[in-house]
């Protein structure tokens, strides 16, 4: 049998946070191979490309675009912000046609009462050659659509070496008998909600709150493989101690991301 459903008092007020952040690593030598892997990112993750994303989390999660801005930057990074509704809405020809103000380096949606913010965070370090891409993403929703139900499809939007998630349910709303519920819906962590191939790749530990319906989960490749962070070249080209010094400084980039300290 399914769960019993909660017979509400007006509107679902809870709302539901799901927040991430995403790292791909990549090494490149030369100043050169640094802008292009700059470039590169900038590219396939330009405003365009994100708004399509968007676009398909609002599908996911059963929402509805009202309103699309987006705008690239020099030297780099992109911005998207959309309205967005759970349900259809009538908007009068003389409101709500204005769309708010984009932001440096991200992508923001704003759903009504809720919203959808991708941050994009490109960087390389001139002096040990390790480049990253980060980018934050927040998906809060009000009412009875879930961000969960887009997870898997951002975690493979995203070329993902590390993530940290965090989920949490705030506010409370009412049943028909006044009774406050804080949460609407079962979970133990949100690694219940990733698929099986995604759980494969990665190495996981949980840091659950449950009593606060706070839930953290942090993700880590199990494999690695030089020649997947090498930009423009191949591991092949590399003599022994140059190839281990190059595999020692970007698991210690991993590390250290993956912990949130220095190693």
């Amino acid at each position: 049998m399914g769960a019993r459903k909660i017979k509400l008092h007006g509107f679902n007020n809870l709302t539901k946070a799901l927040s991430f952040n995403i790292y791909d690593l990549c090494y490149a030598t030369t100043d050169t191979e640094r802008r292009d892997y700059i470039a590169y990112i900038d590219e396939a993750y330009n405003a365009e490309r994100l708004t399509q994303i968007l676009s398909d989390v609002s599908d996911i999660i059963g929402a509805n675009i009202l309103n699309v801005a987006r705008q690239d930057y020099e030297p780099q990074g992109a911005s998207v912000t959309m309205l967005i509704a759970e349900e259809p809405v009538v908007i009068d020809d003389q409101v709500g046609t204005a769309a708010p103000g984009p932001l440096p380096e991200s992508v923001v949606g704003h759903l009504d009462k809720s919203h959808i913010t991708v941050h994009t965070y490109p960087e390389a370090h001139p002096h040990d050659g390790i480049c990253t891409f980060r980018a934050d993403i927040d998906v809060a929703t009000c009412g009875v659509i879930s961000p969960l139900k887009a997870l898997n499809y951002l975690l493979h939007s995203f070329e993902s070496d590390i993530v940290t998630i965090d989920y949490r349910v705030r506010g409370f709303t009412r049943d028909i008998r006044g009774r406050k519920h804080f949460i609407d819906h079962k979970i133990t962590s949100i690694q219940d909600y990733l698929s099986r191939d995604t759980k494969n790749r990665y190495d996981m530990i949980d840091v659950n709150v449950y009593q606060e319906n706070l839930f953290h989960t942090k993700m880590v490749l199990k494999d690695f493989d030089l020649d997947d962070y090498l930009f423009a070249r191949s591991a092949d080209g590399l003599d022994r101690k140059e190839r281990l010094r190059i595999e020692k400084r970007l698991q210690k980039e991993m590390g250290e991301l993956y912990y949130g300290r220095n190693l």
